[in-house]
């Protein structure tokens, strides 16, 4: 198969899809490997690194019109909708609940589309997520003490225990893989760190994994409410139903949390957990709301672009190398996990999520591939 590993155009998007490492995987066993030029720079890999994996670099043209899967991180922006063309396998993070044209654009061209982030494995885990989410909860609690500081429009608060002065508090909802990497930060820094989670058996695994400043609390209303009232930062890292049309943390409930305290959305669903969630960048991070400070990126790990490259590619290759070894009809019918991340499928929808938020018709991914009526 011919995979083909485009630059991100999304603003301030360093990473790219695959390391020349894993590129090597790739191509040793009988598969070429395009890459656009410049597509590693901003992950610290250069076109010559590609070259000596046994990669192709070419431009952004004949990268679409030659590769039969497009390999690649982040999804697909309107200026590159004109490359998509019937039985194309797109291989990312397509997010397609969130892009509506995106949506239009591959059932219009019957393209085959897979999610990273849909793909699910035997134990309900999402492992094209996992790595990412690690990061984004790290890199969530590195952006909570930036956008503190009073040089970036926060409270002058330092995010560590300080002899003399008031512990901050943290406060983290939700236990699962970046709700664990944010605190093991805010935890390490010495703050007083307060965690909501609904999963019981989430928390007691929390328990043997942080420190004892961390407070373990079932996600409740009265405990969500306390929380808001003493906490100087408001972590979100639960993915919310794109469906649902309330909110953990209404715009009303707000004014109870500290004059210029900081929420930190690390999911970026947009009016999802938190109703006054609308997606930042880097080029412009924050937005004031009802005397709270919102940081809304919805693509935290690409300012770790090196690690966060590494760690994605490891995650993603097994998957890559199933699709381009058996084809992807094959691969997604004998791998479940797989098949999980089926959004588009030669003009049908088939992620539910999308089809209820934005009110398509859409069938399952079993329905598509032929494999029940």
């Amino acid at each position: 198969m011919i995979i083909g590993i485009p630059k991100e155009i999304k603003p301030q998007e360093y990473r790219v899809a695959s390391t020349p490492d894993c590129m090597k995987r790739l191509i040793n066993q009988g598969h070429s490997v395009l890459v656009e030029k410049g597509a590693g720079i901003g992950a610290g890999f250069l076109d010559t690194d590609f070259i000596q994996a046994g990669a192709e670099i070419v431009d952004r043209n004949k990268l679409f019109e030659k590769s039969e899967m497009i390999y690649k991180v982040k999804e697909f922006f309107p200026e590159e909708f004109q490359y998509l063309r019937e039985g194309l396998i797109i291989f990312t993070y397509i997010h397609s609940n969130a892009h509506r044209e995106q949506t239009d654009a591959f059932l219009e061209k019957n393209v085959i589309g897979i999610a990273y982030e849909d793909i699910q494995d035997q134990n309900g885990e999402f492992p094209l997520l996992k790595p990412m989410s690690e990061l984004a909860g790290k890199g969530g609690f590195i952006m909570a003490c930036q956008y503190a500081q009073k040089s970036n429009h926060g409270s002058g608060l330092m995010l560590n225990r300080v002899h003399g002065v008031r512990t901050p508090h943290v406060t983290i909802i939700g236990a699962g893989t970046a709700g664990l990497g944010a605190a093991e930060l805010a935890a390490a820094f010495q703050n007083q760190v307060s965690i909501l989670e609904i999963d019981l058996n989430k928390l007691e695994q929390a328990k043997y994994k942080l420190p004892p400043n961390v407070e373990l609390l079932c996600s409740n209303h009265n405990n969500l409410i306390a929380c808001l009232k003493k906490t100087d930062v408001l972590m979100n890292c639960i993915l919310w139903p794109k469906w649902r049309k309330d909110h953990l943390v209404s715009k009303d409930m707000l004014k109870m949390m500290k004059p210029g305290a900081l929420i930190i959305d690390v999911s970026c669903d947009e009016a999802g957990a938190i109703e006054t969630c609308r997606a930042t960048s880097h080029d412009d991070p924050i937005y004031i709301e009802e005397g709270i400070v919102h940081y809304c990126v919805d693509n935290i790990p690409s300012t770790f672009a090196r690690t966060a490259t590494e760690s994605l590619a490891n995650a993603t290759l097994p998957y890559a190398l199933e699709l381009a070894n058996k084809g992807p009809k094959k691969a997604l019918v004998e791998n479940q996990a797989l098949r999980k991340g089926l959004s588009f499928y030669f003009g049908n929808l088939t992620l539910e999520e999308t089809g209820k938020k934005q009110n398509r018709s859409y069938i399952t991914p079993e329905e598509a591939l032929g494999m029940r009526a």
